[in-house]
């Protein structure tokens, strides 16, 4: 069952007298429960398109729907709320909130969401269990090394129950070892939970786990395989 349609979506930069295309005339559909990942050079429009499908920016033309929800029709308030119940991001600079430990950290979208504060903390240390980490809750991110701060970002993605995480560039900032970890726990929670995972990423050892690899070049989809 599909959870996202994107049709004959297109994002133009006219920041210089020749329009730029960043995304130009993309359809594509995933289902729940995809572990897939959207690849390309930089410039492709790869990041473009996650931040679209997030929410976070909106498309010159063309549709996206989400789970039902057509997101052109969302006021900027509606879409920050539908995103906060719907959406999980994971970034490549992590972006914790310094002064908050782990847990906080991941509680705190729970906060926003209004969600009592014990079964945030519930939420929060079970999955840090999930993650790798039950020890490190107390820990602010500065007091941990990268690949801990990543696991205390996608253990963040996870918190609001999301329909599908956005990955941009999850790996980069990560060492060998960090990254096959993080990617072990990510294909884990999509094949136990059926967590929805939607990667941009120039890393092969992503496109190794991928079940699905989408090329884009120029804004447009080259590529479209399941592997």
């Amino acid at each position: 069952m599909s959870i996202i349609t994107i049709s004959n979506l297109t994002k133009v930069y006219n920041e210089t007298s020749i329009p730029v295309y960043a995304l130009n005339g993309i359809d594509l559909s995933f289902d729940e429960g995809e572990f897939a990942a959207i690849v390309g050079p930089s410039g492709s429009g790869k990041t473009t398109l996650l931040n679209i499908l997030g929410g976070l920016d909106v498309p010159t033309g063309g549709e996206i729907h989400i789970a039902g929800t057509n997101m052109g029709s969302l006021k900027p308030r509606q879409r920050t709320r539908f995103r906060l119940n719907n959406i999980g991001f994971v970034f490549q600079s992590y972006n914790l909130i310094p002064v908050l430990t782990a847990q906080e950290n991941i509680e705190f979208i729970m906060q926003l969401q209004g969600k009592p504060k014990t079964q945030r903390a519930d939420r929060a240390r079970s999955l840090l269990s999930e993650v790798g980490i039950p020890d490190r809750g107390a820990s602010r991110p500065g007091q941990l090394s990268g690949g801990q701060q990543q696991r205390v970002a996608v253990a963040r993605a996870l918190a609001s129950r999301p329909r599908f995480v956005l990955a941009d560039e999850p790996t980069a900032n990560l060492d060998s070892k960090s990254t096959e970890n993080l990617l072990d726990i990510m294909e884990k929670l999509n094949e136990e939970e059926n967590v929805t995972f939607i990667f941009s990423t120039h890393d092969v050892r992503v496109m190794k786990k991928a079940r699905r690899i989408i090329t884009i070049e120029d804004g447009k989809v080259l590529k479209d395989e399941r592997v």
